[in-house]
Parts: C-alpha cells; sequence; structure tokens
C-alpha cells in the first residue's frame, strides 16, 4: 500500500437502538479520532512520499428530515461559487431525501439545503409521484438536476424507468428529461460542467448501463443535444433492502477523459475510457480496484482533492458486520489508502461529495440509517 497524504478518519457514533431505515430526528452523532486531509494536487493522483499529520477540525451532523417526514438522504451535491442568486447560496449543500414519511423506498420528494451556518431548510418540495435518487447535481448556470426513480408501493418491482429533473435556482420544476431507451432507474450521475454546456453521465438502476447526456444549458433551461450509451454489462437486480444493487457512484475525469464506475453487484470500480467523446457503447470499461477486503458493495463515489477516489458501501454485497456503514479511499491505480465508519450499524453510508475553496476543503456524507448529514471543514496545506 502507498503511503498518503490522507490522514486517517474515524467517526463513532453514539449507539443507536433502531431498526435499519427507521429514524431518529433528534439524535446526536459524537465525532471523535482522526480526520480526514487531503492535499490540493488537482485531478491527478500524485505518489507522495510522506504522510501529512492529522489537522482536528470540528464536525457538524444536521438532520436532513424536513417538515414532511421524508428520509432516507442519498445525493449530496455542493452549490458552485457561481451559481446565481435564488434560494440557495454558494457553499450551501444540497440533500435529495429518496424515501416518504412511511420509510418508502422511491417515493421522497424533498431536496434539502444545508447553509454553512443557519439550519437546513427545504430547497425542492417536489410533489408525488418522485423518489429522488443519488442522482444529484448542479449546474453554475443556475439548474440543480436530480434523478427522480419512482416507486409504487416502495419496491424496485413496481418502480418506473423514471427522470431527471430540472429545477431552478428558486426550487421550482422548470422540466424534465424522459428517455426511457438511456435513463432507465437513474441511481446516480456525475456531470461535467463547461458552462453553456455540460456532460451529464447517469448510472441506470434498471439496466445495468450508463448514458452520457450532452446538454445545452441557457437561461430557458437545459436540453438534450444527444443522447448516449457508454457502458454496459454492469450487474443490476432489485434488493428488498436497497432498492436496487446497480452500477452506482461516478466521476469524471475531463482532463483524462475518464468515467470511473462504481457497480456494486460486480463489487469492484472500473474505468471507461474516452467516456467524454464515446459514439459507442465501451462495455464493462477495465477495473481498476476490486477488494473483498474492503468494498462491500461500492456505492456512491467522489474524487478527493489528491486525486484519490472514496467510495461508500450498501453492506449487503458481501457483507462484513464488523467493518460497517464503511467509506473507503483507494487510488486510481488500485491501492486501498483508508477507510471510515459513518455509523456502528451497516447500512448507513450512501451519498457523499467534496468541495474545495482555496485552503479549505469540505467532506459531507450522509448517514441515512439516522437521516443526517456528516460535514467535515479541512485545512489543506
Amino acid at each position: 500500500m502507498k503511503s498518503s497524504l490522507v490522514s486517517n478518519l474515524w467517526v463513532r457514533g453514539s449507539k443507536w437502538t433502531r431498526a435499519r431505515k427507521r429514524v431518529t430526528v433528534h439524535a446526536l452523532i459524537t465525532a471523535t479520532g482522526l480526520l480526514m486531509l487531503w492535499a490540493s494536487t488537482g485531478l491527478q493522483a500524485q505518489q507522495p512520499n510522506y504522510i501529512v499529520p492529522f489537522l482536528p477540525s470540528p464536525v457538524r451532523s444536521v438532520s436532513t428530515v424536513p417538515a414532511n417526514g421524508d428520509v432516507n438522504p442519498y445525493g449530496v451535491a455542493f452549490v458552485p461559487l457561481n451559481f446565481p442568486a435564488g434560494t440557495v447560496n454558494p457553499g450551501d449543500i444540497l440533500v435529495s431525501n429518496f424515501n416518504n414519511n412511511q420509510n418508502l423506498q422511491g417515493t421522497g420528494t424533498t431536496i434539502m439545503r444545508v447553509p454553512p451556518n443557519a439550519p437546513p431548510s427545504v430547497f425542492f418540495p417536489g410533489v408525488a409521484p418522485l423518489g429522488l435518487s443519488t442522482a444529484l447535481n448542479i449546474l453554475q448556470a443556475g439548474y440543480v438536476l436530480v434523478g427522480n426513480f419512482p416507486s409504487v408501493d416502495g419496491t424496485c418491482g413496481t418502480a418506473s424507468p423514471g427522470s431527471i429533473l430540472v429545477i431552478n435556482s428558486s426550487g421550482t420544476q422548470v422540466g424534465s428529461i424522459t428517455n426511457p431507451s438511456y435513463i432507465n432507474g437513474p441511481w446516480d450521475s456525475a456531470l461535467y460542467d463547461q458552462g453553456s454546456t455540460a456532460l451529464l453521465f447517469v448510472a441506470n438502476g434498471l439496466s445495468g448501463t450508463v448514458a452520457r447526456l450532452d446538454l445545452q444549458v441557457g437561461n430557458g433551461g437545459v436540453t438534450v443535444q444527444n443522447f448516449t450509451q457508454i457502458a454496459s454489462g454492469y450487474g443490476f437486480q432489485c434488493d428488498p433492502v436497497t432498492f436496487v444493487d446497480a452500477p452506482t457512484g461516478l466521476v469524471y475525469n475531463p482532463r483524462e477523459d475518464v468515467l470511473y464506475v462504481a457497480s456494486t453487484v460486480d463489487n469492484a470500480v472500473f474505468a471507461i475510457s474516452g467516456a467524454g467523446h464515446a459514439t459507442r457503447d465501451r462495455g464493462m470499461g477495465k477495473i481498476i480496484y476490486q477488494d473483498d477486503v474492503h468494498l462491500h458493495g461500492p456505492l456512491a463515489m467522489a474524487m478527493a482533492p489528491n486525486g484519490h477516489l472514496v467510495v461508500s458501501n450498501n453492506d449487503v454485497i458481501n457483507s462484513d458486520p464488523n467493518q460497517p456503514s464503511e467509506i473507503v479511499e483507494f487510488t486510481v491505480q488500485g491501492d486501498f489508502v483508508k477507510q471510515i465508519s459513518v455509523d456502528p450499524n451497516q447500512g448507513g453510508s450512501f451519498g457523499l461529495a467534496t468541495a474545495t475553496s482555496g485552503k479549505v476543503a469540505t467532506f459531507a456524507a450522509v448517514d441515512d440509517n439516522t437521516a443526517m448529514l456528516l460535514i467535515w471543514t479541512l485545512e489543506l496545506p
């Protein structure tokens, strides 16, 4: 294992007594131990030759349960610096809810706003039938894109292909992107935002495929110029606990034109080369990380400022009760670095995101067992 600029991060929560997915709204999490420190080295992973000691940093925990009782926070996204004025501001974090107040999966309708120094509030009060998934991204032009993966009764068996909702800066839905051939259960997504144009990569839970949407972005909204299926062959299945097991986390590196895909059923992370320009399906790509010791059904994924990838786990595939709710850090060359636990019980880790501004990095991850968003503010060297 290569040495790393990332110090160990362990979160030891209070003991929670609950069934999986049941929520204690006013519960608090006590976070102690070492905190993650990322070196701001751009998009490509570097090979450091020393380990930086951890810097203590406060951990904030915020309930993501709105007044309507939605639970199971999944998607996490930071509002970019040049986002136009509206009901959210740059630096805010948005969190999408997948379950309703009856804890039925694929029925959550709300997106929560979490400001840096204020209580959370509802950004988007959607109207059923919806099921807002981990596929949550924010365009700098002032639009929020979120996957809608709805179910009639909370099971995958009654799920529909869904759509990508387009929401403006005031929290009003202004459009919807549908195409069952390319959007078939949008489970997670990745965005490459170029201002007036953007690439949106969508992982599909009902087909095990990944599609690229070439977007045109303007004052009139968001339109799709082209749909392309760029990857397929990943395992996918309905699951009574996790709704679906399918390709989930996507991370795009525009410098290398590589899309990284976390495939839950395959318990591995793949790389699709030429993803931003591909005109045909490139299959599953190549495996870059397969680790049965530390991977337990990889889910959402993000790239840290040092170029490493961090991925959550669903704890159903390759389950290990001794490693509950883990987030795993590894290099794009396939070397394990560190792991952290966001909950003492299994099934808590899911959506996560990172953001860097100057010498400050922020890491946010949900604990969907408790419907909390955990936030670390970290100083960079």
